[in-house]
């Protein structure tokens, strides 16, 4: 089968192009992915899409035939982490700390992901082992080569594709419960939408730092996601009265020192115990935002402590 079909479907003239279905959008993912589509072709689809912007039934069927195409590469986890944030706007990977905060609770955590176009003190891999012995980073040109190829198709047509967005809802670990972060705020109720559509039960969307799961700790976070399967949209606020961005270019932080209690640094720390209380929320931990941060906060205290606490 060739994907032709499917750019008519998506291309056709005013009035008579239409989205796909999940099921369709499902087949023309496993042709590409298949390496049985031509370049072309997938370009057109793509950018199609882009243009005219995809719906969730698209991006669940999208979501759908990469979980297919990669199948049990991944050992099964509590939290699933996506990390595909690009952009020079990125600042130091401080969620690698709140995931570490998380593991330290007793939950396991896979993380995959690829960056690019990044300055050198926001690479996550520089510094990966500060995410700690719960977390597991798979980089995704290991995980899956033809994904990252699908990827990096941004070089070649000079924009980004909705596969970024299927790369975050991917959740190869098949964990119950993941975390999301988005730069664009329309996303979040879009990849909610299509979480639903997978059958996914407990999910956390929010604008991050650069698009990474990184919480503003003097900012409202609005949540959107799931809550045992339901959609949910709630408000976490702000835990630090400080006016300033997230990530201040140049801004450079010692991550290790930060962790060691080497570098005192208020607004870092919050960012990493905000981020951690929302994970935690997400994975029930607390019942409440407010308990969650309290139970974040209180691991960070005790982060040196031999034994850790369990979840």
């Amino acid at each position: 089968m060739s994907l032709a079909r499917y750019v008519r479907i998506v291309a056709r003239g005013k009035g008579r192009a239409r989205a796909m279905t999940l099921a369709e959008a499902q087949d023309a993912m496993a042709l590409i992915l298949r390496g049985d589509a031509a370049p072309e072709a997938v370009g057109a689809l793509l950018m199609v899409m882009r243009l005219r912007g995809e719906t969730p039934e698209e991006i669940a069927g999208f979501t759908a035939a990469l979980r297919a195409h990669v199948v049990g590469k991944l050992p099964k986890a509590d939290l699933d982490w996506p990390s595909y944030a690009a952009g020079r706007s990125r600042g130091v990977p401080l969620f690698l700390l709140a995931a570490r905060l998380v593991g330290q609770a007793g939950y396991s955590i896979s993380m995959h992901g690829w960056n690019s176009h990044q300055s050198a003190n926001a690479s996550v891999r520089e510094v990966i082992d500060l995410a700690g012995p719960q977390v597991t980073y798979t980089p995704l040109e290991t995980l899956s080569p033809a994904a990252f190829s699908i990827l990096n198709l941004r070089d070649t047509l000079g924009l980004r594709s909705c596969f970024n967005t299927v790369l975050r809802m991917w959740n190869p670990s098949e964990a119950p419960a993941t975390v999301q972060g988005v730069f664009h705020p329309s996303y979040r109720s879009l990849q909610a939408q299509a979480a639903q559509l997978l059958g996914q039960q407990d999910l956390s969307i929010i604008k991050g730092g650069g698009g990474e799961f990184e919480r503003h700790p003097s900012k409202d976070i609005t949540l959107f996601g799931l809550r045992d399967g339901a959609h949910i949209q709630q408000t976490a606020a702000p835990i630090l009265d400080d006016t300033r961005r997230l990530h201040e270019t140049g801004d450079i932080i010692d991550l290790h020192g930060l962790w060691q209690g080497r570098v005192d640094d208020p607004f870092a720390i919050a960012t990493v115990t905000g981020t951690a209380a929302l994970a935690l929320w997400t994975l029930k931990a607390s019942p409440t935002l407010s308990q969650a941060d309290q139970m974040a906060r209180s691991l960070w205290d005790q982060r040196h402590q031999p034994k850790e606490q369990s979840a």
